[in-house]
């Protein structure tokens, strides 16, 4: 079995046992995670879309650690203007491991 979960403005696909990086959530590693934004669920023959059914889907996880992704430049300049500056930005993300969907 598998979901389509929406945590903040991304969605992800996951099963039982995945490893997914999401934004920065507050909480100390090993702590328990639920996701209540279930948008589609799949069994492995069948497609749940009721509102109903979706509703009493839940999907735990626990944090496995924080860390930050690679730092991004940014650079903007101005041609023939002696103008350039950059500007580096590393974004923080929490690593969930998925427990159960159920």
């Amino acid at each position: 079995m598998y979901a389509i979960i929406q945590n903040g403005c991304q969605q992800y696909k996951v099963s039982e046992g995945d490893l997914i990086k999401v934004d920065l959530i507050s909480s100390p590693e090993g702590a328990a995670v639920k996701f209540e934004q279930v948008l589609m669920a799949f069994d492995d023959k069948d497609t749940v879309l009721t509102s109903a059914k979706l509703s009493k889907i839940k999907v735990t996880g626990t944090i496995q650690k924080h860390g930050k992704y690679k730092k991004i430049r940014v650079i903007k300049f101005k041609r023939r203007k002696n103008y350039m500056r950059t500007h580096g930005h590393k974004q923080d993300f929490t690593e969930v491991k998925i427990k159960s969907i159920k």
